[in-house]
């Protein structure tokens, strides 16, 4: 084949190539003239549809590329939303978190700070303006003693309470139902073969911060420990010369206190079964006793006039005075601070540090007598809830008094009446503060200097409702 043969074909295949593609430009053509049609059309119908076409048809003018470049702007901004929602998530499960540990360190350092105070005798939680007067179908009476009420505990988990009386009998009752548990009753003096119990007035209780041992105390000089639960007798502890008037156990611990009309304070420790040591200081018979988780007791001097701390490590007192009367009841608020009453009628706040009160209140329960020859009455019980601004006062004047410690127990301050007919001998505070248990007889407990005989002895229960308000503040 010659060249110009050569070059006459890919001419001609030139030509039909272009000769192919004249047909596809008139089919283009016809089709864009078909398609001005349709959008000639389409206009009218838009006339008659609505203005929403309007947005479309801008975007209809644009390229295959504008298009593929839109369509690829949208993904991406829709990763970013998505990673933008992703990250604000993040930021508020971070918050949450941050707020949830602020929230534990706060509580954490909230119980620190109590524990800190607590252990300075200085925690006093604001509960008193919480607490509704009880009305006087609330208050549940239990009968089973046939003499007055002496004294009585309640169990640290609020569910029983132990009560005794001048009939040398010891009651556990159910909080929750009223009824008798168990009876320790009354045996005969110098009689053989009979169960362990309690011969003569029986004046004062303890119950270990556990729950575990009961110990009372009688006017014939003896201390009987028992097992709480079971309400066994376990042990006999001898060696007062005088009526036992008052039992403490140390707290978190079986390490117990008693102090006796012998004036002396004695110490034991209950799980040994063993005596450790007495202490002397007081000129004359001792009222009352308590302590709380420190190595130390308050005792109240009957009529020596003086409150006395025992440091028993040291073997050394603290005396303090104050009051003008015979001081007959005694009760720690906290580790650094104690309220007293005495048969002058006064109540007396005190600080551990001070060895003059801090507050001291006058004829508490008011007066009694013929005009001109009027009397105080005799403050015979206190009670306080423990690390608390809450004080309880009884008398016999038909009523329990209750009050609110200032800040910084720089002042005692009435709240209100609960109206009680007889001699209020004991007064104890729920560890939970539902409730307060009055032991209310005819008689005084440590003589029978007057009798009221409408009176009924008897156990109260007294329930403390609080009213909506602030969560309790410590100070």
């Amino acid at each position: 084949m010659s060249a110009t043969a050569a070059a006459r074909k890919p001419g001609k295949q030139a030509s039909r190539a272009g000769a192919a593609a004249e047909p596809s430009k008139r089919r283009r053509k016809a089709d864009s003239a078909g398609d001005r049609k349709k959008l000639k059309d389409g206009g009218k119908m838009n006339e008659e549809i609505s203005s929403d076409s309007e947005t479309e048809s801008p975007a209809q003018g644009k390229t295959e590329e504008e298009e593929e470049e839109e369509l690829e702007e949208t993904v991406q901004e829709k990763k970013l939303r998505l990673a933008k929602l992703y990250l604000e998530q993040l930021r508020q499960q971070e918050e949450e978190k941050a707020e949830a540990r602020e929230f534990e360190e706060d509580q954490v350092a909230g119980r620190l700070k109590e524990d800190v105070l607590e252990q300075r005798g200085q925690l006093q939680k604001s509960v008193a303006k919480e607490i509704q007067a009880p009305a006087p179908d609330d208050i549940r009476v239990l009968r089973g003693h046939q003499l007055s009420i002496t004294c009585l505990v309640i169990t640290p988990d609020d569910l029983a309470i132990f009560s005794a009386a001048k009939d040398c009998t010891i009651i556990k009752w159910s909080v929750e139902s009223g009824q008798k548990l168990h009876v320790i009753p009354r045996v005969k003096k110098d009689t053989e073969g009979q169960p362990p119990g309690h011969c003569t007035h029986i004046l004062c209780m303890a119950i270990s911060s556990d729950g575990k041992y009961l110990a009372s105390g009688d006017r014939s000089k003896l201390i009987l420990i028992w097992e709480a639960e079971s309400c066994q007798h376990l042990y006999t502890f001898t060696g007062h010369r005088d009526a036992v008037s008052g039992l403490a156990f140390r707290k978190g611990t079986h390490q117990l206190y008693s102090t006796s009309h012998d004036r002396s304070v004695k110490v034991w420790n209950v799980a040994e079964n063993s005596y450790v040591e007495t202490l002397f200081g007081h000129q004359d018979a001792v009222a009352a006793l308590d302590a709380l988780s420190r190595e130390c007791c308050v005792t109240a001097g009957g009529r020596d006039g003086t409150v006395r701390v025992w440091k028993i490590p040291e073997e050394s007192q603290l005396v303090f005075y104050g009051h003008q009367g015979s001081i007959d009841c005694i009760h720690l608020i906290n580790e650094g601070h104690m309220v007293s009453g005495a048969d002058d009628g006064s109540v007396a706040l005190w600080s551990l540090s001070k060895k003059r009160p801090l507050v001291l209140h006058r004829e508490a329960h008011g007066l009694q007598g013929m005009p001109g020859l009027e009397q105080p009455f005799w403050v015979s019980s206190v009670a306080a809830l423990l690390n608390t601004d809450l004080v309880a006062t009884g008398s016999h004047n038909n009523c329990v008094k209750l009050w609110q410690c200032g800040e910084g127990f720089q002042c005692l301050d009435h709240l209100f009446d609960i109206p009680l007919v007889g001699f209020i001998n004991s007064l104890k505070f729920s560890s939970s503060g539902d409730f307060l248990v009055a032991g209310v007889g005819q008689e005084h407990r440590l003589g029978r200097w007057w009798r009221i005989k409408e009176a009924q002895n008897s156990v109260c229960i007294i329930p403390l409702r609080r009213v909506a308000g602030p969560p309790a503040s410590s100070s």
